[in-house]
């Protein structure tokens, strides 16, 4: 069995997949690398190839039908021969001098593994003189195995993310994670689900992933997440209906899940109101329906304190000062 299984999907990555790879070919032969080609129409399979033939004992191609992300990393999972499982975008990279002590603090839990390991990560932002570190040193404790109840108080915005995570790759094959085809957004539910089977963790404090913010086309970029808008809605309903936070009897698990389904809600309310059409508006109150539908208790959590109180505020004065207070705490926080 190999330490770490690392899927890397690429659609149409010609371009740019070379430097995700390269950053974790280091890793040696107790890391598998898996360059999921979901369906590409460039150049992709070829140099996926290539890197298999180069590198036979770490490298794995798979070629798939087009499916989008969440499809390919499925795949990757699927494929996985390692004892944990992480997920690295074509155009993101691992860093150079945190890779060795991730693979060091892993190798010291392979008899008795851990479910989860955090890591920092930094948002690489194309032209931004300060790069954004997403640190948890606060909220984890370090140098030890701990569970939800030693967790402090996480900071909004301070979440983990597809980035930050390292899952013990039977945990996420035990636990009931789906991802939709043809979907963006769904690093949101790959993140999320399995947090519930979550118990042991250990936090690494160093900066090891490099998320690339840059590309026009990119999927968080604020107008593309406008047009593809119904596919961030269906990732907040599948959040919903995953896991139902109130049946989590840990405390503070149980809070984090409640403030996380808060941003998401959050987000994309302001983005239809952004968008302001009145389909747009019609989908908003859609989504608040759907939640007080689904999870009554959720909705009340979510829609009487401070942010959905923000959302709701009548008007195009309130939808006014809505944009003004999300531009800031965008701003305090440092999320895209």
């Amino acid at each position: 069995m190999k330490l770490l299984s690392v899927a890397v999907p690429c659609y149409n990555s010609r371009e740019y997949m070379a430097n995700a790879i390269e950053s974790l070919l280091s890793g040696g032969d107790e890391v598998e690398i898996l360059i999921v080609d979901d369906g590409s129409a460039d150049a992709t399979a070829e140099i996926a190839d290539e890197y298999e033939r180069r590198y036979p004992n770490v490298v794995r191609a798979i070629h798939k039908e087009n499916g989008g992300h969440g499809d390919a990393v499925m795949a990757g999972l699927r494929n996985a021969k390692g004892l944990y499982f992480k997920v690295v975008d074509s155009d993101d990279r691992v860093d150079p001098a945190a890779y060795p002590k991730v693979l060091e603090t892993l190798r010291g839990f392979t008899d008795t593994p851990i479910d989860m390991l955090i890591c920092n990560y930094v948002y690489d932002k194309v032209n931004a003189k300060h790069k954004h570190v997403m640190r948890y040193r606060h909220a984890l404790p370090q140098k030890r195995v701990f569970g939800w109840d030693e967790t402090k108080h996480f900071r909004k915005g301070q979440y983990i993310l597809m980035h930050s995570v390292i899952y013990r790759t039977q945990l996420l094959l035990d636990c009931g994670l789906e991802l939709p085809r043809h979907t963006f957004y769904v690093d949101e539910l790959y993140v999320y689900v399995p947090l519930k089977a979550v118990r042991r963790m250990y936090y690494l404090d160093v900066d090891f992933y490099h998320y690339f913010i840059g590309r026009e086309d990119q999927s968080v970029r604020e107008q593309v997440m406008i047009r593809r808008i119904d596919q961030a809605l269906l990732v907040n309903r599948l959040l919903i209906t995953s896991v139902d936070p109130y049946e989590i009897k840990n405390r503070k698990m149980q809070k984090y899940m409640l403030n996380y389904l808060e941003i998401v809600t959050t987000v994309s309310s302001v983005l239809l109101t952004k968008n302001g059409t009145p389909e747009n508006l019609e989908k908003k109150k859609e989504l608040w329906a759907f939640i007080r539908k689904e999870n009554p208790k959720v909705y009340r959590r979510l829609r009487y304190r401070l942010l959905g109180c923000l959302v709701h505020l009548p008007g195009r004065g309130g939808r006014a000062v809505m944009i003004d207070g999300y531009k800031i705490i965008r701003k305090i926080v440092g999320f895209n």
